[in-house]
């Protein structure tokens, strides 16, 4: 009963880390992944260590937090053979469980190496939902054997939940903050060449995209370089 009683008590501390995230303005996902690391770290039974692995077309591995060295150099080992349980976690979309990497024979050439250059033990990586083609998973280590159990599996899958739904979310937030500083300088852009020219919106946008397609430059840069161009010159 008391371990009910702190498991529970886990998941709201849990709710609780979201939902704080969701209310800082201007929290961007790196900040988000950052501390949502941390805190798995912390609060997943067993775990020393804990990473975040992500791959967007099957070869290219990045590690966007990570609380150790050892989480990044497991990564760059998973790189090195394109094998390994956090990529296995996020490309066939379960958790992957290493009670003990001596015993397990799953990931050859990735075991070898980690034995080798690591002192982790025991791994357990949940996938994580990324909205978009982007794969990942969250990973949490050990350096004893054995370090996970049934709690481990079933606070960590509700932390990688969690945290698919607040990476996702600052992401989102990004990308809109991004597309209003993009419009807001196409605005200005275009009222630029209104005024200069004498034309319409309507016309001043599609000089713009003329501009943009003739050169091969996305239009927003087109229109940043415009605006930057027709500011004084700071002495």
């Amino acid at each position: 009963m008391n371990d009910q009683a702190e498991l529970e008590a886990a998941h709201l501390r849990v709710a609780e880390l979201v939902q704080s995230l969701h209310n800082r303005p201007d929290t961007d996902s790196d900040s988000v992944v950052a501390e949502l690391a941390e805190h798995a770290a912390v609060e997943i039974a067993g775990a020393q260590y804990a990473g975040i692995t992500l791959t967007r077309n099957a070869k290219d591995i990045e590690t966007p937090a990570a609380t150790h060295h050892w989480p990044l150099l497991l990564d760059k080992i998973q790189q090195r053979y394109l094998e390994g349980p956090c990529l296995t976690a996020a490309w066939e979309e379960k958790t992957i469980h290493v009670a003990d990497l001596e015993a397990d024979k799953r990931f050859p050439n990735y075991r070898r190496d980690a034995l080798a250059e690591t002192p982790i033990r025991s791994i357990m990586a949940f996938q994580l939902f990324i909205a978009g083609k982007t794969l990942g998973a969250l990973n949490v280590y050990s350096e004893h054997p054995g370090a996970f159990g049934p709690e481990s599996r079933n606070l960590g899958l509700i932390f990688a939940a969690h945290s698919s739904v607040a990476w996702n979310s600052a992401r989102r937030d990004e990308q809109f903050r991004r597309a209003l500083a993009s419009r807001d300088t196409i605005g200005q852009a275009k009222g630029m060449i209104m005024e200069r020219y004498g034309v319409g919106a309507v016309q001043a946008f599609e000089l713009l995209r003329k501009l943009s397609q003739d050169s091969n430059v996305p239009l927003t840069q087109i229109a940043t370089e415009l605006v930057a161009k027709a500011q004084p010159a700071s002495h």
